[in-house]
């Protein structure tokens, strides 16, 4: 119970400092300084934008379904924050062997919170921005788990500290390039990020999905998507660029992809939407399912040479036996 408690904390406090790093790098991006006027040179400035969001008024949209418009942001932090059980902890007390399976259950129910979030408000913004983002997360969802099957049969296992202990001399973005890239866009669409934030859509649907949320409700909002972001970002390190886990390198490794996150959001415009589908089945789908083909036939390959190998040695022993016998 405390390590789960120390666990939401420190997520919760990442989550913070993150969306201070994402105000900052986009300053400097805009050539102009990001917040700096709150203590010192602005490094409370995420709590107390927390209690502003806290202590404002909550609306209540009059013909709004009640109970799932409030409980769909709360049931997103929720899904965020659980996720993060799959991470290899030293003490064990989270790790369990099918890490990666579990992961793929939460991303899947995450599509239901955007979805009822939407449908809930009965706003046509919110009902649109819910759609797409329903549309988005299930076509990139395959990619994402077809990227973890291919490595699932290269390693045969579901555990993160197997990955881990995999790329111990060299790391899996060196290996797979491609699918690292793909793997990275998809991230980006799994958690709405620019250049693919069509649930959102404020050029087109106000603020999408979440249009009617104000108070708690969008702060609790923001929480899930930016503690997803940085789960995506570990996911990242442990993946494609495997080191100790409790070693500062990887919180750099964390860190840097998590400011890649943010530097895609400041640098590329949205997508159009017909072109975010034909990425997603006619780009990322062919290649995953060209990896899977290739890392499953090199298993079976080995297997092969493995099993002649031992039919080699069987056969050379018998007739080492049959000479011995007749000598």
């Amino acid at each position: 119970m405390v390590g789960s408690l120390l666990l939401v904390i420190c997520v919760l406090v990442g989550v913070a400092f993150l969306t201070l790093l994402e105000r900052k790098v986009l300053g400097y991006i805009q050539i102009r300084k990001g917040p700096n006027k709150v203590g010192f040179v602005g490094i409370p400035q995420p709590f107390s934008d927390a209690i502003k969001l806290f202590t404002k008024e909550q609306t209540y949209p009059v013909l709004s379904n009640y109970l799932p418009y409030y409980f769909s942001p709360v049931f997103t932090l929720f899904l965020a924050l659980l996720v993060w059980m799959i991470m290899p902890y030293m003490t064990g007390m989270f790790m369990f062997e099918v890490g990666l399976l579990f992961f793929l259950s939460c991303t899947s129910l995450g599509v239901y919170t955007v979805m009822i979030a939407g449908w809930s408000s009965n706003s046509n913004y919110a009902l649109l921005g819910g759609l797409r983002g329903v549309a988005q997360t299930i076509s990139y969802e395959v990619s994402l788990a077809l990227i973890l099957l291919s490595f699932v049969f290269l390693i045969n296992g579901y555990c993160l500290k197997e990955f881990l202990d995999f790329q111990e001399y060299i790391w899996f973005m060196f290996l797979t390039f491609p699918l690292m890239l793909s793997w990275f866009a998809s991230c980006l669409a799994e958690t709405n990020r620019t250049p693919f934030d069509f649930a959102e859509g404020e050029s087109e649907l106000v603020s999408g999905f979440n249009v009617e949320y104000s108070s708690g409700g969008f702060a609790l909002i923001f929480l899930g998507e930016y503690a997803s972001i940085l789960f995506m970002s570990m996911l990242f390190s442990v993946l494609f660029l495997g080191c100790d886990i409790y070693s500062g390198l990887f919180f750099m490794k964390l860190a840097l992809v998590s400011f890649a996150f943010v530097w895609v959001r400041g640098t590329l415009p949205r997508f159009r939407y017909d072109k975010l589908m034909y990425l997603a089945w006619k780009s990322f789908l062919p290649l995953s399912l060209n990896y899977l083909v290739l890392f499953l036939g090199f298993k079976v390959f080995l297997m092969f040479l493995l099993v002649s190998m031992f039919f080699s040695k069987v056969n050379s022993s018998i007739k080492l036996l049959s000479y011995v016998f007749k000598t």
